[in-house]
């Protein structure tokens, strides 16, 4: 398969800002995750290779199906960064490189390193090295084209969030599953059922993979592709979902028919200006706030499900 590889390289002060905004470019655009470049990246000491080339300007690429991503496509896409550098005052500049899959594979790697992303757990990318300090948990991921290597904020979020709330012999959810991670987080935190799901096929194949090499036992996760939670069945003591606002505020009333009554929610890859909005509709579910957290500008939220 080929692929379009679309790389917006860019100045902005505000970096951390731009880079949020440009990703979700890309998402409105069905990609469903990006590589952030940027020269001020830094890296464990202890993970430091030979291969450690930092980038010379902060960018952001994402990978389009060539068969797809055609002239009227291109044009859509580039008018939509055009018009969020004018918002910005960004000087920018679009480049295109097409790349076989093998290519595609190995192009994004060269900047993902070693991440400590919440007091716990170290998400490790499979193809570097890392020692773990006393009392880490290592994740071993390789996203693949699905969205959660552990860097991005709103996945640190809900790291941090199971590491104070999830419960050995919980049975848990993954609402829009994409790598995997946090199901092999559950899993490493004592969860007994894993179940994931995303409407993406690849992303259940990628998380698959990266259950097994985290040697998670194969008769403790079930994975499916389908519309996000309606094909979900039971009572699950614990639901995360690290997905988009508009569907987080979509899915409370039929995630209530599948939680166990006081089960815990945590939701994320909530902007700031979304809080208001996703809080009011987890109150007006049923869903009794338990704690709300932020970084560079992204929620995570925590809900008790009250419904009996």
């Amino acid at each position: 398969m080929e692929w379009i590889e679309a790389k917006i390289e860019f100045d902005n002060k505000a970096a951390v800002a731009a880079e949020e905004l440009i990703a979700d470019v890309f998402y409105a655009f069905g990609v469903k995750g990006v590589v952030v470049e940027d020269p001020e990246t830094e890296v464990p000491p202890d993970a430091l290779m030979d291969d450690d080339v930092r980038p010379p300007t902060n960018s952001v690429s994402g990978y389009f199906p060539a068969k797809v991503f055609d002239q009227a496509r291109r044009r859509a896409f580039e008018q939509a960064v055009v018009d969020l550098a004018a918002r910005l005052t960004m000087n920018h500049r679009v480049l295109y490189r097409s790349l076989a899959e093998e290519d595609w594979a190995e192009s994004w790697k060269a900047f993902f390193w070693p991440e400590k992303v919440s007091e716990r757990f170290v998400v490790k990318p499979t193809w570097r090295d890392y020692a773990p300090r006393s009392g880490e948990i290592v994740i071993d991921i390789d996203p693949g084209m699905a969205f959660g290597t552990g860097a991005h904020p709103s996945t640190a979020l809900c790291l941090g969030l199971m590491e104070r709330l999830l419960e050995p012999g919980d049975h848990f959810l993954d609402v829009g599953t994409g790598s995997g991670i946090l199901m092999v987080a559950a899993a490493h935190l004592g969860a007994d059922m894993l179940h994931g799901v995303d409407n993406d096929p690849l992303a259940v194949e990628i998380a698959r993979r990266n259950l097994q090499r985290n040697a998670v036992a194969g008769d403790r996760w079930k994975l499916w592709s389908g519309d996000l939670a309606r094909e979900a069945r039971g009572a699950y003591t614990f639901v995360a979902a690290n997905i988009y606002a508009a569907v987080i505020v979509n899915l409370l009333d039929h995630l209530g028919s599948v939680m166990a009554p006081g089960g815990c929610f945590i939701c994320s890859g909530i902007t700031a200006d979304q809080g208001d909005t996703v809080r009011a509709a987890l109150k007006a579910a049923g869903f009794e706030i338990l704690a709300v957290k932020e970084r560079e500008t992204w929620l995570a939220m925590a809900a008790r499900c009250g419904r009996s």
